[in-house]
């Protein structure tokens, strides 16, 4: 095989482990918004929910999920067609959501996020290539760290508010989409681009430096569980699906039975 084949293979290889994350990642996330769809629209009382269990429960869905999609960022083909489908899904929940129960409305979602960062990337990646991905990781998880509180008025990271920001940059909807909301914005599922952006550049970083060490070449990425395989692969669909699905289930159970 010539190395001109060689390379093309490696680059058309397809990594069943990341399948099997996203899937996994998939089904808890469903899990979780199955929970959430019972406290929050059928009123059942649940107060482990509003704990740190249930936020940190949240929290390993999402940061999964951006962080795997910054990863399998050099991995995909036609990116720009890619996030402009991620995003457009995003479009879509939001509008369903505005028109059907705007009381629980998502805008500003996490498939508008990784769909930006997915076409913003077309911007950064020859930038970003200059960097070594050690010195990469580093920066983009601090840059992350540093400004996960953004949300909220501050720099700093969860109960740790180190620098509080202008109020004046807390204003419209543009700077809402950035991470700066305004005070009347609300959103059942709000990801902005900071400090989230951050987090899917670690993953994109993440990927070189597993590229440049070749841990590719070690046989766990070539495991493979079929069912959560075959979520991983179809997660967009998935994803789309699974809210009105769950929403028609609980309606059925509770208010038809």
């Amino acid at each position: 095989m010539s190395s001109e084949n060689f390379l093309n293979e490696k680059k058309n290889r397809r990594y069943e482990l990341l399948d099997c994350i996203r899937g996994v990642t998939l089904l808890s996330m469903i899990f979780y918004h199955g929970a959430w769809d019972l406290v929050n629209l059928y009123g059942i009382r649940w107060n482990w929910y509003y704990g740190a269990g249930a936020y940190i429960w949240q929290q390993s869905i999402c940061w999964t999920f951006i962080l795997l999609s910054g990863f399998c960022w050099p991995l995909g083909k036609r990116p720009l067609k890619r996030g402009l489908i991620v995003f457009t899904g995003g479009a879509l929940v939001t509008a369903v959501t505005c028109l059907v129960m705007p009381e629980n409305r998502a805008v500003f979602g996490v498939l508008t996020l990784i769909g930006s960062c997915m076409m913003l990337m077309l911007l950064f990646d020859k930038v970003l290539k200059k960097i070594p991905p050690e010195a990469g990781i580093f920066l983009s998880f601090f840059l992350f760290v540093i400004t996960r509180n953004v949300n909220s008025g501050y720099l700093g990271f969860e109960k740790f508010d180190l620098v509080q920001l202008p109020d004046s940059w807390y204003r419209g909807m543009l700077m809402t989409y950035l991470g700066f909301p305004a005070p009347d914005f609300f959103s059942t599922d709000y990801f902005s681009l900071l400090p989230w952006l951050f987090l899917f550049i670690s993953g994109y970083f993440l990927y070189h430096l597993f590229q440049k060490r070749n841990v590719f070449e070690y046989s766990f990425f070539k495991w493979n569980l079929a069912p959560f395989g075959f979520l991983g692969r179809h997660s967009l669909l998935i994803y789309l699906l699974h809210q009105p699905i769950l929403y028609l289930a609980g309606t059925c159970l509770f208010e038809l039975l």
